[in-house]
């Protein structure tokens, strides 16, 4: 995917906005239940409705268009998990968010983590998608980030944790979870993998 290919937002209308918009959500939604690599132009085109000049006037080619999609899949894993991922700022906190993404596991049948599986494919084949991918894990990070940051500011963590290291322990913890979870057709990895992150989070906190 060369990075000078990279599709550009362009001043649009209301109209071209909202065509635009219905192709990375059609292209989105099929690349989640099939994969980048059996998800073709054709297949989008077929979804979004729209013809070859109208979907190549929005973007100059196939990765031009996966880029927009990992920013819309960004957006919409953060969004499923609002409002729990602004306020993980304490272990109760952690606890509830936790429920919250053993319910988005169930809600999607175990498909796993959008971001997450087109990591998988793209990661080790794709320089521009590797960096949106890991801006994309990088903004997760951070909102689990500053929920223990103001839990440390407030006395509560000890000073000597590193809330950006346990924020990555505890991401690596959901998307290792979903892996197993949608390799096992079980939840329990999930469940188990998050609740070792937020105990070892726990071990952190200040006795009251």
């Amino acid at each position: 995917m060369p990075a000078n290919r990279k599709s550009e937002p362009r001043s649009l209308t209301a109209r071209g906005a909202a065509t635009r918009a219905r192709i990375v959500e059609a292209a989105a939604d099929l690349i989640y239940a099939h994969g980048v690599e059996r998800t073709s132009l054709d297949d989008v085109m077929a979804a979004s409705r729209v013809s070859k000049s109208q979907l190549y006037h929005y973007f100059a080619d196939k990765d031009a268009l996966v880029l927009e999609v990992i920013s819309r899949q960004t957006e919409r894993v953060l969004d499923a998990q609002r409002p729990h991922l602004e306020a993980l700022d304490s272990v109760p906190a952690l606890k509830a968010w936790r429920d919250a993404i053993l319910r988005l596991n169930e809600a999607t049948q175990g498909r796993g983590c959008p971001l997450g599986s087109i990591a998988s494919e793209l990661a080790n084949d794709s320089e521009p998608a590797r960096k949106r991918l890991a801006d994309s894990f990088s903004m997760w990070r951070d909102h689990i980030k500053n929920g223990l940051a103001k839990m440390q500011e407030r006395g509560e963590l000890s000073a000597s944790a590193n809330p950006h290291e346990l924020a990555l322990a505890l991401l690596s913890a959901v998307e290792g979870g979903f892996l197993l979870a949608k390799t096992t057709h079980s939840s329990r990895p999930l469940e188990i993998a998050i609740d070792m992150a937020i105990d070892h989070v726990a071990r952190h906190v200040n006795a009251p």
